[in-house]
């Protein structure tokens, strides 16, 4: 059995039994291959799992105050325990204890008097199944943190692109954003599919990257042809975003694409009116709008939030969606937080990315 050593990291196991001699006895087979810790009742073996995380549990049922099946129940009931194998060891031959400790999740029997050869052939499989199994996980949870890095940038980069040429904007794309996923949250969107519309926003503009310089610059009005060419980026837009088939991008696609349209059908590029237009770009062309009122451009000034305010509900019903327009005048107070701590972080000249917008759980940090 000289294959179960590992020299450079000995697998531990618990094993949990009232009666010293079966103690002594599990020792004796498994402490050659493995560390061994020992719990004479349930209750001190739940003690023991909350300083030390155990490989596998060895855990006989029949035992004073809290038998086995109750233990077993308390472990899968935590989440930071409740991957650890547990094989039962007990006398009982029932069909239906062991069916009673299957569904409780324990992974396997062995029964007593123990055998020496049965007890390190299945206790071997459960830890190396285990022990795959997290390594699996670990993979699939580096991959899923490496594809969300690659995902921020892809949106960073794509939302930087939009604004390639504008170089007056400053954190407009992330104040936009973060004013998006307030009105979306008030209005009763799920978290994540308003997380989800907060890394969508961004990209809103991601067709600003075909029009060229002297039209986005320009320092006037813009002509008509030129206004012409200037509402293309809609389109542009759309067209970029729709080459990648997911959740993200259809959304980002869907609001370039219709972020300009109107509640009353005068908008660009389809003309759609009020509900046929997409609720995310109902909710962008509110965030949009009030950020772009609200900052400085080459060709205006900023306007003051509280006209700023007037100027969406005045648009209400001809320009926006009244509902939502209802719904941001009633966030006011954090609408204005918002905007002075994204403020604060482009005074102090800080980089701002996706990752800002969205809690940890989403993005886990390097």
């Amino acid at each position: 059995m000289n294959n179960q050593r590992d020299e450079a990291h000995r697998f531990s196991i618990l094993v949990v039994d009232d009666e010293p001699a079966n103690i002594d006895i599990l020792l004796g087979i498994l402490g050659p291959y493995y560390d061994v810790k020992v719990a004479p009742s349930g209750a001190i073996a739940l003690k023991i799992t909350q300083q030390f995380t155990p490989d596998l549990i060895l855990l006989d049922i029949m035992m004073p105050g809290m038998d086995g099946f109750e233990v077993c129940k308390k472990l899968k009931a935590n989440e930071a325990l409740s991957h650890i194998p547990v094989i039962f060891v007990t006398a009982l031959t029932q069909g239906e204890d062991e069916e009673k400790g299957f569904k409780l999740g324990a992974v396997d029997y062995i029964t007593k008097p123990v055998s020496p050869s049965i007890t390190l052939a299945r206790v071997k499989t459960h830890i190396s199944l285990a022990h795959q199994m997290r390594t699996a996980e670990n993979l699939v949870a580096a991959r899923t943190k490496e594809l969300s890095k690659s995902q921020q940038s892809a949106i960073s980069m794509l939302a930087a692109a939009g604004h390639y040429n504008d170089t007056d904007t400053g954190h407009h794309i992330w104040r936009m954003a973060a004013y998006s996923q307030c009105l979306a949250l008030a209005h009763g969107w799920p978290f994540e599919k308003a997380c989800l519309l907060a890394q969508a926003a961004p990209m809103h503009d991601t067709g600003k990257i075909g029009i060229a310089d002297a039209i986005l610059k320009a320092p006037r009005r813009l002509s008509l042809s030129e206004m012409e060419v200037m509402r293309s980026h809609a389109e542009i837009g759309h067209r970029i975003l729709s080459q990648c088939d997911t959740p993200l991008f259809n959304l980002a696609a869907e609001i370039a694409l219709c972020h300009h349209e109107k509640w009353d059908g005068t908008g660009y590029p389809r003309g759609l009116k009020e509900e046929a237009i997409p609720e995310s770009a109902r909710i962008v062309a509110i965030a949009d709008v009030f950020d772009a009122l609200t900052m400085k451009r080459p060709y205006k000034k900023a306007w003051a939030d509280d006209d700023a305010f007037d100027h969406l509900e005045r648009g209400s019903g001809q320009h926006f969606d009244p509902v939502l327009v209802d719904c941001f005048l009633s966030i006011k107070e954090e609408i204005l937080e918002t905007k002075r701590y994204w403020n604060q972080l482009e005074a102090e000249g800080k980089m701002a990315s996706v990752s800002d917008l969205l809690p940890q759980v989403l993005f886990p940090s390097a």
